[in-house]
């Protein structure tokens, strides 16, 4: 039986990759394997889509072939015009991302050139690796490369996708990081006793799929611009056009009958789900002992979920054979008596054992907001809610709760279903509560050190940076499966990133990076080099040095979309620096406080002196997102630019130091 499939994005750009030799000769651009190239395309210098363009797609064409019942087949074919320099640059690397499960065949990619002659890549040198996304998760990608481009070259590529055992529920998207000519999709459906429907989104009016030959349906946009990202920007499915193709029986004319037969169909499913038996109830009463009120009890269950059953969704320790015996789990007693289960097994234990402490736990779904916000009135399950926990009764409300989730704390959800619409599974009534968002104080950076500065401006010193709530969540997702050197070299890149180019690691250590519920920790022994700058008898320096490369949040002058943060956060900074003999501090003014008229966003800070005037003691406590609120419309962008920039003149402050013998300065 065919099962659901929902891509993460179909052979989307990203533009790092390793680079790797080719095989090269001289040829004609027409080749049997390669489709024959429009002499016009390739003398052209100009973009047809956009003026400016760097590069533009000539065509995208995607044919998803659902026709087979063993397999979901997807054959990509992309044509590149290079126009100019940054165009060369851009498109010299390149990452073909693809998602778990999905097989990648037949790969090939070629440069053709001006004068009609082509290179082609080597296939045994065309490259498999992880890559990391801006959220976090990491994903396949296939890598290739395209020097000896000139500008004016045509690059390509084609290969075929294939997923066993999936069906096509997927999204089809319109617009990539390049202007586009054409972008079309072929879509042959499997021929069961279900249709093939789709959603438009971000569509304009008019847009419907068209027949094709082969038993094809063809989805097509032309002459569509580029897609451009912002700092902190909306979700790209809530941006760009796409549409989602899934298979209906019946598509349903009334949208609350369709959400409520849903959440009865689960209601009755998970009487057995969440069934606890007499071994889920002896654990449940040891696990729970010297609880006293709700929270304790649910406390304890939740870490008994987290630390006692193996998930090796998420364990790096987990074998194959782990895998393959979670597999076999039917039943929470399965997950309780093996020890290990999957994500879903540990969160459908922890509802089981809930309800053994005599709490009223549900299965509940909720909405995705890393990809897409949830939306009650569009009738599609997958789509809309996509994500799963368990609501639990406490007292007369609902709280929800994901042990599944293995690096988010007991008290939160993962940071893309907080602040999401939920249904609450339920016999007769249609529940749907929104999600609550963290405190920002739950996401906290607290960065400490004890340093010391040189009369020549050298700082040296130890420092240590914990990570809590999703900020943590967010630094062991990239760590996690890392080798010692691959750590140290992203260690590096941040801690330079944050102070300067110029600091020297001299060591450096990692707590918690596998423990889902204590703070991700880094501490380390650093010199920077030319921290402060000397002039004559002066020294003039940040004494905030977690601060010292910081830029403004925003530099553009207009926004296209709202402003948009995953979550609510907070930073803390307590930072003693040692003063170099005979030298004294000229002046302690710290910046005035900053805070908005709705406490959104708040910045604080405290300087001092301890120890006879030699050491100066920085505190900061910044946060942003109080409230809950997170999305922002553009229309208040140049308040919140302006926002951001205060906060960034008050983070680089700087302070001076003065010889003892040196005459104060006159203001």
């Amino acid at each position: 039986m065919k099962t659901s499939y929902t891509p993460f994005r179909l052979a989307a750009f990203s533009r790092t990759a390793i680079l790797f030799c080719l095989l090269a000769f001289s040829a004609t651009a027409q080749d049997k394997d390669w489709r024959p190239i429009d002499p016009a395309d390739l003398k052209s210098d100009k973009p047809l889509v956009e003026a400016d363009a760097d590069a533009e797609a000539i065509f995208w064409e995607v044919r998803v072939d659902d026709s087979a019942v063993e397999e979901l087949a997807m054959n990509h074919y992309v044509r590149i015009k290079v126009y100019t320099e940054k165009g060369k640059q851009d498109f010299a690397r390149h990452d073909v991302p693809f998602v778990k499960g999905t097989r990648i065949k037949d790969f090939e990619a070629r440069v053709t050139k001006p004068d009609g002659t082509f290179v082609l890549i080597d296939k045994k040198d065309i490259l498999e690796r992880e890559i990391v996304r801006a959220n976090g998760v990491k994903v396949k990608a296939k890598t290739v490369a395209f020097p000896q481009m000139e500008v004016g070259s045509i690059v390509e590529y084609k290969y075929r996708s294939v997923i066993t055992d999936a069906e096509a529920n997927m999204r089809l998207v319109f617009q990539n990081d390049v202007p586009t000519r054409r972008i079309a999709y072929y879509v042959k459906p499997f021929a069961g006793d279900r249709a093939m429907a789709f959603l438009p989104f971000n569509i304009p009016a008019g847009f419907k799929p068209e027949k094709d030959k082969g038993g094809y349906t063809r989805f097509e946009m032309t002459n569509v611009p580029a897609f451009r990202e912002e700092p902190l920007m909306l979700p790209e499915y809530q941006l760009k056009p796409w549409a989602y193709i899934y298979y209906v029986r019946e598509f349903p004319k009334n949208v609350d009958k369709y959400w409520q037969d849903l959440s009865k169909s689960f209601y009755g499913l998970s009487k057995d789900i969440l069934k606890a038996n007499d071994d889920v109830k002896a654990a449940t009463a040891q696990a729970i002992q010297g609880a006293s009120t709700d929270e304790e009890k649910l406390r304890k269950i939740y870490q008994f979920c987290k630390t006692q059953i193996k998930n090796v969704s998420y364990d790096e320790t987990a074998t194959e054979a782990d895998k393959k015996q979670a597999s076999k789990n039917k039943s929470a007693g399965d997950t309780l008596k093996h020890k290990l289960g999957a994500a879903g097994d540990i969160d459908q234990l922890f509802g089981a054992m809930a309800r053994a402490a005599g709490f009223d736990a549900r299965l509940a779904f909720s909405g995705d907001r890393s990809e897409l916000f949830f939306d009650r009135n569009t009738p599609n399950f997958r789509l809309m809610l996509g994500s799963s926990s368990i609501a639990v009764k406490v007292g007369n409300g609902w709280k929800f709760y994901s042990p599944a989730s293995y690096y988010t704390p007991f008290g939160m959800l993962n940071w893309a279903e907080e602040g999401q619409g939920a249904m609450v599974t339920d016999e007769k009534e249609l529940i749907f509560l929104e999600t609550p968002m963290s405190e920002a104080t739950t996401s906290l950076e607290k960065r400490t050190g004890e340093f010391a500065l040189s009369e020549d401006g050298t700082l040296t010193g130890e420092g240590r940076i914990e990570f809590s709530g999703h900020q943590a969540g967010y630094h062991k997702r990239v760590n996690a499966g890392e080798s010692a050197s691959e750590k140290e070299a992203k260690f590096k890149a941040y801690i330079r990133g944050i102070i300067s180019g110029q600091t020297e690691v001299t060591s450096f250590t990692i707590e918690n990076e596998n423990d889902p519920e204590k703070p991700f920790v880094y501490t380390f022994k650093i010199k920077v080099p030319g921290y402060a700058q000397r002039t004559g008898k002066r020294l003039f320096f940040q004494p905030n040095v977690y601060e010292k490369a910081s830029q403004p949040r925003f530099t553009a002058n207009t926004r296209r979309s709202d402003i948009y943060l995953s979550y609510p956060y907070a930073e803390y900074d307590m930072i003693k620096i040692s003063m170099p003999d005979g030298f004294s501090l000229e002046n302690a003014g710290a910046p005035a406080p900053i805070k908005d008229s709705q406490g959104i966003g708040s910045w604080a800070c405290q300087i001092g002196l301890t120890s006879g005037k030699k050491v100066l003691v920085y505190q900061r406590d910044f946060s942003f997102g109080n409230g809950g609120f997170v999305r922002f419309p553009k229309s208040s962008y140049s308040a919140l630019k302006n926002m951001f920039e205060a906060f960034n003149r008050n983070d680089v402050h700087q302070l001076t130091l003065r010889m003892d013998d040196a005459p104060a300065t006159t203001k």
